[in-house]
C-alpha cells in the first residue's frame, strides 16, 4: 500500500523510511548503541611514598634499564625491603615475552646462593607488570668501576671468584644468565659480589619459549654465539665473564662500536686485544685467564665456572702484596652514601707524601738521637704508615685502609726506591711506637739493610650524604 504525505501530498510505499519529494522522515530508525570500554592504561613510573598493588610502599628509586625502572620498596605483608622492577608497557604489551618471563623466573627462583639476588615473583597490577626480588644495598660494579677506574687484580680476583661460584650454583640447577654484566652484579655493604636479575634466564635441559633467531642480552658482553642467535649454554656466561674481568683491570670493554650489530659483529670476527696493553701491571696467568674466557670458539673456552674460579684462585696466591681484595665492613647506616673522590685521584697525594717524607729524613739526621741507626749504602726505601680514620663517627677505616693500599701501589712502581710491603706495615696500625722503633723492627724484618723512611699518615675523611 502506499500512503500520502501531507506536506507534499505525494504517494510512498509503507517500507519508506523518508518521503520521496520532500524528504521528510516517515519512520524513526533505531540506532544500535554499543557499551563504552574502558582502556586501563598500564603504569610507567612509581612515585615515592606512594603504594603500589595494596603492599609495596616504594622508598626510592634505584634504576632504570631496557626492561623498565627499578625501585626500593617496603613490602608490608612481610615487613621486609625489596626490590621491585616496573616493567616497560612496550614490553607488557608483548604477551610472548611475558609468558617466556614466567616461564623462566621459575628456574630463576631455584637458585640460592649468598652470591646470586633471589628473585620472587611476577605479578601484574594496573595494567602493568612487575617482578619484585630481594633488595641488595650497595652499589652496582659498573658505576664501581667508573668511579674507582682500573681496579687493581686483587680486587678484580675476589669480584670474578665470587660471581663464578654464584654461576657455579646456577649452571648446576641448569639455569644460564644470558645477560651478565657489571651493572646486573651488586657489590654489597659488607664487600660480596651478588648477580642481579636472572630474568631472561632459562633453562638449559630445553629450548624454552624464547623463539629462534631472537637476539637477547647486552652488545658488549654478548658472546659470539649469543650475537647470531644461536643456542647458548653455560660457557657463554662465561664469555660474558670474560668481558666483566677484562673491564675491570682496563677500565674498558674489549669491543666498542657506534651500533649493536657492530659490536656484535667484532665479538664474532675480531680478536680482542691483551689487557697488558691497557694495563702494565696485570700478570700474564691473569690475561691468559680473560683471553681464554673470551675465546670464539666455546670449545677453547673454560668448560665451567669452577674451573675458572680454580685458577683464579691460584692467581691470587701469587699476586704481588700491596693489591688488596675488597674489605668486608659492617653497616653503618641504612641510607645510601655516596663517596666524593675516587682512590685514582691519590697520584697526588702520594707525590707530596713522598716530597714530606724526603724533608722528614733530612730533618731526622740533622736531630740529635740516642740511638744511632746505621746507615747502609742500599737503595733507598719507603715505608708507609696505615692511615687513621679521624672522622668523628669512625667509620672510615675502609677508605683509610684502601687509600694506604692505593699510595703503595702507586710508590712501587718507582724503581729508584723500594717499598716495604703492605702486610710488613699493617702491624703498627693503631701503634703507639715511634719512629725509631719502628725503623728498628722493620730493619730487623728485612733480609737487606735498609735506608729507612717512615712517612706517618693521618687522615680526617670528610663525607657527602645525600
Amino acid at each position: 500500500m502506499a500512503t500520502k504525505c501531507h506536506k507534499c501530498n505525494s504517494d510512498n510505499l509503507d517500507d519508506s523510511v523518508f518521503r520521496a519529494k520532500c524528504g521528510a522522515q516517515i519512520k524513526e530508525t533505531k540506532v544500535k548503541s554499543f557499551p563504552t570500554q574502558t582502556i586501563e592504561a598500564p603504569r610507567e613510573e612509581l612515585t615515592t611514598g606512594s603504594t603500589f598493588a595494596g603492599r609495596y610502599q616504594i622508598i626510592e628509586e634505584l634504576g632504570k634499564g631496557g626492561m623498565g625502572k627499578v625501585y626500593k620498596a617496603h613490602d608490608t605483608e612481610i615487613k621486609e625491603k625489596i626490590a621491585l622492577k616496573l616493567i616497560k608497557p612496550e614490553i607488557s604489551a608483548d604477551k610472548k615475552t611475558i609468558e617466556r618471563f614466567q616461564n623462566e623466573l621459575k628456574f630463576a627462583r631455584k637458585i640460592g646462593h649468598r652470591n646470586v639476588c633471589r628473585m620472587y615473583d611476577l605479578n601484574k597490577e594496573e595494567g602493568a607488570y612487575y617482578i619484585t626480588m630481594e633488595y641488595v644495598s650497595g652499589e652496582d660494579l659498573k658505576s664501581f668501576i667508573r668511579r674507582v677506574g682500573q681496579l687493581p687484580s686483587g680486587k678484580a680476583i675476589s669480584i670474578a671468584k665470587q660471581v663464578s661460584e654464584g654461576l657455579e650454583e646456577a649452571h648446576r640447577l641448569g639455569v644460564i644468565h644470558r645477560d651478565l654484566k657489571p651493572s646486573n652484579i651488586m657489590i654489597d655493604r659488607d664487600g660480596n659480589a651478588r648477580i642481579m636479575d636472572f630474568g631472561i634466564a632459562r633453562s638449559t635441559e630445553g629450548k624454552g619459549i624464547t623463539g629462534a633467531g631472537v637476539m637477547i642480552g647486552t652488545p658488549e658482553y654478548m658472546p659470539p654465539e649469543q650475537a647470531e642467535a644461536k643456542e647458548v649454554d653455560q660457557r657463554s656466561d662465561i664469555y660474558s665473564l670474560g668481558v666483566i674481568l677484562y673491564e675491570m683491570v682496563t677500565g674498558r670493554v674489549p669491543f666498542e662500536g657506534d651500533t649493536a650489530l657492530s659490536i656484535a659483529m667484532k665479538h664474532k670476527s675480531e680478536v680482542p686485544k691483551n689487557p697488558k696493553e691497557f694495563n702494565t701491571q696485570l700478570s700474564d696467568d691473569l690475561c691468559h685467564v680473560i683471553l681464554r674466557c673470551l675465546e670464539k670458539d666455546k670449545a677453547k673456552r673454560y668448560q665451567s665456572a669452577r674451573e675458572v674460579r680454580s685458577d683464579l684462585i691460584n692467581i691470587e696466591k701469587v699476586i704481588l702484596t700491596t693489591e688488596r681484595v675488597i674489605p668486608k665492613r659492617k653497616p653503618i647506616t641504612s641510607k645510601e652514601i655516596t663517596v666524593t673522590f675516587g682512590l685514582k685521584k691519590l697520584f697526588i697525594p702520594a707525590l707530596i707524601i713522598i716530597a714530606i717524607s724526603i724533608v722528614a729524613v733530612v730533618i731526622w739526621q740533622v736531630l740529635p738521637r740516642e740511638k744511632e741507626i746505621p746507615v747502609f749504602q742500599d737503595k733507598p726505601s719507603i715505608a708507609v704508615l696505615p692511615f687513621e680514620d679521624f672522622s668523628p663517627q669512625k667509620d672510615q677505616e675502609y677508605f683509610c685502609d684502601g687509600m694506604t693500599d692505593e699510595i703503595i701501589a702507586k710508590l712501587s712502581k718507582l724503581r729508584e726506591w723500594r717499598v716495604i710491603p703492605r702486610t710488613s706495615m699493617m702491624r703498627y696500625k693503631k701503634t703507639d711506637k715511634d719512629i725509631e722503633e719502628i725503623g728498628l723492627g722493620l730493619r730487623r724484618d728485612s733480609e737487606k739493610p735498609l735506608n729507612l723512611i717512615l712517612a706517618i699518615l693521618t687522615l680526617t675523611i670528610g663525607m657527602r650524604f645525600f
